[in-house]
């Protein structure tokens, strides 16, 4: 692992994403990246370009507004990339202008990113990044593993991970993330499938399944497990708290536009509901 990015808007759950980002680049050896966007307060004259960027303000007023949304800006992000406690590892300050959803994607690629952090929650208005209302679609699109965090968490050292799985094939490149996490904090992974009323299955022959496929992936130090719930969501929140985990893993399809609307996605849903950090990662459907 290189580079971690962590976007933020300067609001409190954006430093609990950092320090988590910087607890996680100082065991890995990766670098800090910190990208702060400016998004523009739109109006009716607000125009696009293909990157999906904010056309310059056409009035003075709209102009000498966003100078000083900027300066305050470089301000705040010089701060956050000097900030001793993050004296540890290397950070680079990144200050984009337009969209954040594409500025973040395009940081993504440009950099070369492993790792996004990012707080499920954020500061609201013109001067913010929206972290929130980007954060699912960061979720669904990105090319790297995602690592959402609502609250501080009761620890970083990732000791107790759950692995929520269908255990479907489609998942073995995202084992192999979680296996990294594993050697990075000798951590013990538990395997989890959700039994539902719309999808259920005698543990015994689910329990077949799961040995074949920890098998299959060269897992070491797990458990198997299987937990019942109105829902694949519920099941896996509350396992997670049951076994006090430090740290939830899903796969997710990436599901966008008419067919997200029809079927969602539960990792989303667990990153958006649960209280502890969940780590998600785009399999191809």
């Amino acid at each position: 692992m290189k580079n971690i990015l962590v976007p933020t808007d300067f609001s409190k759950e954006a430093e609990t994403a950092t320090d988590l980002a910087f607890d996680i680049a100082k065991k890995s050896g990766a670098n800090l990246i910190l990208l702060h966007i400016v998004e523009q307060g739109f109006t009716t004259n607000s125009s696009f370009n293909v990157e999906g960027q904010v056309a310059a303000p056409s009035s003075g007023i709209d102009k000498l507004f966003m100078i000083k949304l900027i300066e305050k800006s470089k301000k705040q992000l010089q701060k956050a990339v000097t900030d001793p406690r993050l004296a540890a590892v290397r950070v680079d300050g990144q200050l984009r202008i337009g969209n954040p959803y594409h500025g973040m994607k395009t940081i993504i690629t440009e950099q070369k990113v492993d790792l996004v952090v990012m707080g499920t929650a954020g500061r609201t208005g013109v001067a913010g990044m929206l972290i929130g209302s980007n954060t699912e679609k960061i979720i669904r699109s990105s090319q790297c593993p995602v690592l959402t965090v609502q609250k501080k968490p009761a620890s970083n050292n990732f000791k107790d991970v759950v692995f929520a799985t269908s255990l479907s094939t489609k998942e073995e490149v995202f084992a192999k993330i979680l296996k990294r996490t594993q050697e990075i904090y000798g951590s013990t992974i538990h395997i989890v499938r959700i039994n539902t009323p719309g999808d259920f299955q005698r543990d015994y022959i689910v329990k077949g399944y799961m040995e074949k496929f920890a098998k299959k992936l060269q897992l070491k130090n797990y458990t198997l497990n299987i937990f019942n719930d109105l829902s694949v969501e519920e099941g896996v929140i509350r396992f997670a708290d049951m076994i006090n985990a430090d740290l939830i893993g899903m796969a997710t399809h990436g599901r966008s536009g008419f067919a997200h609307v029809i079927a969602g996605s539960v990792a989303e849903d667990v990153a958006s509901h649960s209280t502890r950090p969940v780590l998600t990662f785009v399999v191809k459907r």
